[in-house]
């Protein structure tokens, strides 16, 4: 029943043809397992891409086998690359989760123009599907953000999307097919799966159809993202002109009043890449007629002129200077975003953090924050030292490049630096025993 739902809904989203090469994207894990199944009893032409990020040990090396052995079963050629991961992080200050997804799908490229592959197949299903809505439903999103995954990206498709989680492992059982469990799902310590083992189940127990209406209410939010981007696209024609490189989004021309803010934020976020927090601030600039203010996303920097947006790209030595409020939940500085959460002390699990999250003293600041490029004679008090080190001192040590360099940002309280941002915090903002607020940052490469 699996496999002929499989070939109905490729063939109807016209994902792939008996023509295309497929390269298929395989973890070990049951969802993908299957997939390599399906394609091969489908009689597509396939080859398999296995990525080893070695953060498990023996079980990275154990999934690896297993791929390869399956992978030879079947016939089809086999790469397989090992990631140091680990480095890779302390290199860009990503998240764990960030840095594997951008190795591997570089790599899938790279497989794609070297061995002729026109169209590269994920294994996510209906259940991912829903869990990525709920965490950008619970992170803060608009409408986009609520469309879950898309069947489609380019030459990236997922032909599972029709799929749940238990029908995959039904089909798995039926055939016999030998997959991997990935330990690291049973831990609560990521959001996918605390919302996976503890919010998903307990909805079920009400209504156990809740992923397939899950999935229909995500399919129509796709389709009204699809009928606005049209809608929007149109005002752009008229609203949205251009000159010497720099933008100017006339909100006069944008001539329904009543969903002005709606469209100017979509053109924002969907042409120049504004999110959350910062497009709602372009927004309520505009209202307030607050000129000069500055606000950044990860290549524009934008500004309200005489009841317009300008929207130019950012020069190199644009300090992209932005303020951050107290209860602000993000900021966007270059090509990353910091996460902010205040909590208490007894809800600190560890203070062994990795560099790119910093825990501050949350009394000890003064907001508004100030998060900018560092610049020369900025200084600092180094964790665990005493004295004032120059920025550009500790950067020459630390031996960061120059592109790196000028990637560095610092977020200040009260013209002081509290953090050179995924590197150190400043001794005088640390964690002490009389600490009882603490303010959680995250920096995480977009």
């Amino acid at each position: 029943m699996l496999l002929e739902k499989f070939q109905e809904y490729v063939a109807r989203h016209e994902l792939f043809t008996r023509q295309d090469k497929i390269l298929l994207t395989v973890s070990g894990g049951v969802d993908s397992m299957v997939l390599m199944s399906l394609c091969v009893n489908s009689g597509y032409t396939v080859g398999v891409a296995h990525c080893n990020f070695g953060l498990r040990g023996k079980e990275s090396d154990e999934d690896e086998i297993l791929v390869q052995e399956h992978a030879r079963k079947y016939g089809i050629e086999c790469h397989n690359r090992r990631f140091d991961t680990t480095g890779e992080m302390e290199l860009t200050g990503e998240s764990m989760e960030m840095a594997a997804r951008r190795l591997r799908y570089a790599w899938f490229n790279e497989l794609c123009e070297q061995h002729g592959y026109t169209v590269i197949a994920v294994a996510h299903h209906i259940d991912d599907s829903i869990e990525t809505f709920f965490i950008n439903l619970l992170r803060g999103t608009g409408l986009r953000g609520l469309t879950g995954i898309h069947k489609q990206v380019g030459r990236i498709v997922r032909p599972l999307l029709f799929a749940t989680r238990k029908q995959i492992m039904e089909y798995a059982m039926q055939r016999h097919i030998p997959y991997r469990e990935d330990s690291s799902n049973k831990s609560t310590k990521y959001l996918r799966n605390k919302i996976r083992l503890g919010l998903t189940p307990r909805i079920r127990e009400i209504n156990p159809r809740f992923p397939f209406i899950m999935h229909r209410n995500i399919e129509r939010l796709m389709s009204a993202q699809h009928f606005i981007d049209n809608a929007i696209e149109n005002i752009c024609v008229e609203a949205l002109t251009s000159q010497d490189g720099i933008y100017t989004l006339h909100t006069d021309r944008i001539h329904d009043t009543t969903s002005r803010d709606f469209a100017i934020y979509e053109i924002l976020n969907s042409r120049f890449g504004f999110k959350g927090d910062t497009a709602d601030g372009l927004c309520k600039a505009l209202q307030t007629a607050s000129s000069g203010k500055r606000f950044y996303s990860r290549s524009h920097v934008a500004y309200v002129d005489r009841g317009n947006i300008l929207i130019a790209p950012i020069e190199q030595e644009d300090p992209c200077c932005v303020s951050v409020v107290q209860g602000q939940r993000r900021a966007y500085c270059g090509n990353s975003v910091i996460y902010l959460e205040e909590c208490y002390i007894d809800n600190i699990a560890s203070f062994n953090v990795p560099d790119n999250v910093a825990l501050l003293d949350a009394d000890a600041l003064q907001y508004p924050l100030e998060l900018r490029r560092w610049s020369e004679g900025d200084s600092f008090i180094p964790f665990g030292m005493t004295g004032r080190k120059k920025v550009s001192d500790y950067l020459i040590d630390a031996k960061v490049s120059i592109p790196e360099k000028n990637r560095q940002f610092v977020l200040l309280s009260a013209g002081e630096i509290a953090w050179l941002v995924g590197r150190r915090i400043d001794d005088r903002f640390r964690l002490k025993d009389s600490t009882e607020r603490v303010l959680r940052l995250t920096k995480e490469i977009i």
